[in-house]
Order: C-alpha cells, then structure tokens, then sequence
C-alpha cells in the first residue's frame, strides 16, 4: 500500500456510483448503489497489501425471485498515481459465478468522505413497495373526519 493509504474509504465510479468500504483487519466489507438506483450490491473479502480479492453479490430493486441477485468473484488492485495532488484509486475486475475476472471496475477514492454501509441496501418487503404496515410508523396528532364528497 502507498504510505499512509487505506481501503476504508468510498469510492467513485460511473456506472457502479459510489462504493463504500469498511476494512477491519485483513476482512474487508463494501457496499454500492448505481447511480439510477436500480441495483445495489454487497462485497466481502480479504485484503493483502494493496490487493483485495472479494466475493460480491448484486440485488435488483423491486425484483424477487431466482433473477433478483447475481454473485461472483472479483479482486481490486489499490494504487496512487504519481504527482501531487492525485487522488488513490482502484482497479479490477469482477466475474460471475466463480470466475474472477471479466468485467472491468475501476474507482476514484473521494477525499474526506466517510463510508457509511448502512446507507445502501435492502431491507425486505419496502424494497418493493410493502411499506412498513406492520410499525409503528404513523402520523401524530389526532384524525380528521371525514369529508363530504362534492357537490353535496
């Protein structure tokens, strides 16, 4: 790794959008969400040095059933360009199934932004317009009554 550099960061590509990454040790967790906001995905893996090689999967919003995720291995290669003032970046690859290679993924490490995984990602029924009928999420104050329809 360049000196004083570290994976826990968020990083920036276009199609992908913004990739948050948590590294704890060698284990490395990271989420994403594209920028239409169609799809969100997941990785988890081991870093070496400037090397992480992950497992991913990617969720469809609003899409259940067996075409609603893919998985797949991949690996990102973290490096600083030379110059001043440029900023870190990842390059790699991402594979489906068990291959770990096959689509490109490159990422520009935005400065002084903190990562937040608890931004991105699913949590059940809302992820397909079930809403929360079973919390207590409800309006305060007290109900109106009804109102008469028009022209009465």
């Amino acid at each position: 790794m360049p000196d004083g550099a570290e994976w826990t960061g968020v990083y920036f590509n276009e199609l992908y959008g913004f990739l948050h990454v948590i590294q704890e040790g060698d284990e490395v967790n990271g989420k994403w969400q594209r920028p239409q906001k169609e799809k969100w995905g997941e990785l988890h893996g081991k870093a070496t040095g400037n090397l992480l090689r992950f497992d991913w999967t990617e969720y469809k919003t609003g899409v259940v059933g067996p075409n609603s995720k893919t998985s797949g291995k991949g690996y990102f290669k973290y490096s600083r360009p030379e110059g001043d003032n440029i900023d870190d970046r990842i390059d790699g690859e991402i594979g489906s199934g068990q291959d770990e290679v096959g689509t490109g993924w490159d990422a520009i490490k935005q400065r002084n932004v903190q990562p937040d995984l608890t931004s991105i990602g699913g949590t059940g029924s809302t992820d397909i317009g079930g809403g929360d009928w079973d919390q207590e999420n409800k309006e305060s104050g007290s109900p109106e009554p009804p109102a008469a329809p028009p022209g009465e």
